[in-house]
């Protein structure tokens, strides 16, 4: 019997968020089990909806203030303020992330996290001793250079010239002047919530892995891993906490790089679940399921590389619940992740993507329906033992002695 059962999704990228996802597919729960309990807990990872959830779940608010956006424009942002009162959340994404890039501007190698800095010292007027950084959904490729000139640090070409905006200009860097960052920085827990799976180097370096997903072209890729090998390097040489590896340490490529740069600040670079699922008592609420839904945009082989349907689907498997993962689109590696029992596609036929992306909740609701009653369907069903059992009572199976 199907009485409980958990709901816990990540946002759809440009479609759903978190809540709209939870929201989606409980209707479609209901459906087909208009008497189960439903725990609904939408999932953040760091990106889209990070900063309203954490406010939510401890009893926080949110602080509205004008920032500088992702290219160049004071657009209104927000951080959160938890319920504790000591701890402020920057969600990147409401500041510098993909969505706040409009399509025809999307070139990574312009777009800046200047703003992210500002949301940080904005929080730093506030009081607060420890600041939590979600990173995710960025539409930056800059490593963090923009947030670490908001917050006083200069960063000068050969001419002794203060660098413009864009990842593309650190091929440039000659040296960082940091007499002038923030000193309240010193007296803060910086704390960067990410997927330590992205590294800024390499050829997994941030910018060939996500680069094209922000807009950047081929030529583009190779230019913007440049800039980001010599940041690494003069951000190494004239602002790092000793030993600290920023080419390749884990979460160093999270937003764009932003990881590298406040790493380099002394920020402590987290894995996001470790971080941001501790105050959704996750853990408690799958432990009394007897099914466990998940849903995100894509399911393919990334998804075990830090993704929440994995994450959910690990955590779940640790009280031996069963997993039900939904997803826009299924790629390679859809079958392969750990501790998803079953799994299936949102759209019933292919379309283009501007209606699947409109109709999302739609699709998710019905695609719930179905997989439900699928399963509703196997509960039914005799299992191959009961109908051996059966077939030997009723005298149809030969006697082991026949030959």
């Amino acid at each position: 019997m199907l009485t409980r059962v958990v709901v816990a999704p990540s946002g759809f990228k440009e479609s759903l968020s978190a809540e709209a996802a939870a929201d989606a597919i409980a209707a479609g729960v209901r459906r087909v089990l208009p008497g189960a309990e439903l725990d609904l807990v939408p999932l953040v990872d760091g990106g889209e909806g990070t900063a309203v959830a954490l406010a939510a779940a401890t009893g926080g608010r949110l602080v509205t203030v004008p920032a500088t956006g992702p290219v160049g424009e004071t657009i209104g942002a927000h951080f959160a303020l938890l319920g504790s009162g000591d701890t402020a959340v920057v969600e990147m994404a409401a500041i510098a992330g993909l969505s706040l890039v409009p399509r025809d501007l999307r070139d990574p190698g312009a777009t800046t996290t200047y703003g992210v800095g500002e949301l940080i010292r904005s929080a730093l007027d506030r009081g607060v001793r420890r600041i939590l950084v979600g990173c995710g959904d960025s539409g930056t490729s800059d490593g963090g250079a923009g947030a670490l000139q908001a917050l006083g640090a200069r960063l000068l070409d050969e001419q002794g010239e203060e660098l413009p905006f864009g990842g593309r200009e650190l091929t440039r860097l000659h040296r960082i002047d940091p007499r002038g960052l923030d000193t309240r920085l010193a007296d803060v827990e910086l704390l960067v919530a990410c997927n330590p799976y992205n590294v800024l180097c390499g050829e997994r370096g941030v910018a060939r892995v996500f680069g094209p997903q922000k807009g950047a072209t081929p030529e583009q890729v190779e230019q913007l891993s440049a800039g980001l090998e010599n940041w690494a390097f003069v951000l190494t040489r004239d602002v790092a906490v000793p030993d600290t590896n920023l080419r390749y340490g884990p979460g160093t490529g999270a937003s764009g790089g932003l990881g590298a740069g406040l790493a380099a600040l002394g920020a402590r670079l987290l894995p996001r679940f470790d971080v941001l699922l501790d105050h959704l008592d996750l853990d408690a609420r799958l432990a009394g399921a007897d099914l466990v839904i998940t849903a995100e945009g894509a399911l393919d082989h990334q998804t075990p590389r830090g993704k929440v349907p994995a994450e959910v689907a690990r955590r779940a498997k640790l009280y031996g619940r069963p997993v039900l993962a939904l997803a826009g689109t299924l790629g390679e590696g859809a079958h392969e992740v750990p501790g998803v029992d079953a799994f299936s596609g949102i759209l019933p036929a292919p379309m283009a993507l501007a209606e699947a992306l409109v109709r999302a909740s739609e699709l998710l609701t019905d695609a719930t329906e179905r997989a439900l009653r699928m399963i509703v369907l196997g509960t039914r069903l005799p299992l191959v033992s009961d109908r051996a059992v059966q077939a030997d009572l009723s005298g149809t199976q030969r006697p082991s002695s026949v030959r």
